[in-house]
Order: C-alpha cells, then sequence, then structure tokens
C-alpha cells in the first residue's frame, strides 16, 4: 500500500508541476504541450483567426479612407475647373465678344444693328 500512496503522491506532483507557469516554459515551448492548452486549441485557433480579421478589417478601413482623400481632392479639383470653364464660357458668349470673334476670322457676317420685330397674327 506503501507503493500505491507514493505513486498517487507522484501523480499529483506531476500534474501541480504542469499547472505551475514560468518563463522558461514559455520560451522552451513546453507550454504548448500541455493538457490545458491542448484542450483550448480550438479556442486559440478562433482568437487567432479574429485577430486576422481584425488586422484585414483595419488595412481595408486605411485603405477606403485614402481613397476618400483622394476623391475628396479630385472633386475639388474638378469643380474649380468647372467654374473656370463656366467663367470662359460666359466671357466668349457675350456680344461683343461674338463680334470681335467673327471679325477676326473674317467670317463675312454682319452685326444686325436693327432690333428685331415682333410678328402679330391678326386672326387671334
Amino acid at each position: 500500500m506503501t507503493k500505491e500512496k507514493q505513486n498517487i503522491e507522484f501523480d499529483q506532483s506531476i500534474e501541480e508541476k504542469e499547472k505551475s507557469f514560468s518563463l522558461r516554459d514559455l520560451l522552451d515551448g513546453n507550454v504548448l504541450t500541455r493538457k490545458a492548452v491542448l484542450k483550448q486549441s480550438r479556442f486559440i485557433l478562433l482568437l487567432v483567426l479574429i485577430a486576422f480579421a481584425s488586422i484585414a478589417n483595419r488595412n481595408h478601413a486605411e485603405k477606403t479612407v485614402i481613397r476618400l482623400n483622394q476623391l475628396q481632392s479630385d472633386v475639388k479639383e474638378m469643380r474649380a475647373k468647372s467654374i473656370t470653364i463656366s467663367s470662359d464660357l460666359v466671357k466668349i458668349s457675350r456680344q461683343s465678344e461674338v463680334v470681335r470673334l467673327v471679325n477676326r476670322y473674317e467670317l463675312g457676317l454682319e452685326e444686325n444693328l436693327e432690333p428685331p420685330k415682333k410678328l402679330i397674327d391678326p386672326r387671334k
């Protein structure tokens, strides 16, 4: 019976040793071979997958923000270009500018100096 008690005590000391945690076990990699870690391997794998998903999500969000900033600066640039083109169009469409351009390119057109007349239908 003394042998059985010794074996039981020996088995308990092994379990106690397995429960203790030291930096040396972590560096050696012995922590990964323990029963408790092996039982929790699915949970650890889930945590690793969640970490990868989180990193990928952050990377995607940063790329989206960078693209958004680029598109906003493009919109500002296009708006300024649109205003410039609009002002140029208004300038060119003035009557005095049209007359000057017609004379410059010698199109043979003349400016009508009479005001337009309104035609009235006598039947109405």
